[in-house]
This record gives structure tokens, C-alpha cells and sequence, in this order.
């Protein structure tokens, strides 16, 4: 089942993002810069917010790990 099929995409916090991402804010922030991490969607100059599928599909990707090989569990 694809992100697209089972999850509304919702706008999270910046909080939300650091818990689910497992990485800080500085981090975060040095991905997007790189284009290694959703960039957020600003709502107004004091409010951005990450799309939740977007997130999802990040983590999926980091999962595969940079060689695009699954780890073994």
C-alpha cells in the first residue's frame, strides 16, 4: 500500500517532525539545504509546517539506506 492510499496529509510542527525523523532541528534544516529532506510549507513568516506524506516518504527512503539496500530484521 502506497503513503498516497492509507494517510491524509496532514501539516506537522516542526516538534512532530524532529520526534518522527528521529534528528534535531539543526540537522533538519542541513538536510533541506542539501535537497535531503522535504522543505516545510510556510503558512505565514512565523509558521511552516512539513507535509506528513512527504515525511513518510523521506523515512521510507532513509530506510533503504544510501546504497538502496533494505536492512535485514
Amino acid at each position: 500500500m502506497s503513503v498516497d492510499q492509507c494517510c491524509s496529509d496532514r501539516l506537522l510542527r516542526l516538534d512532530e517532525v524532529k520526534r518522527r525523523a528521529g534528528i534535531g532541528k539543526t540537522m533538519i534544516y542541513r538536510l533541506i539545504k542539501t535537497g535531503d529532506f522535504p522543505s516545510p510549507y510556510k503558512l505565514s513568516p512565523f509558521a511552516a509546517r512539513w507535509s506528513e506524506r512527504e515525511l513518510i516518504d523521506w523515512i521510507n527512503r532513509v530506510k533503504d539506506g544510501y546504497e538502496g539496500r533494505k536492512r535485514k530484521v
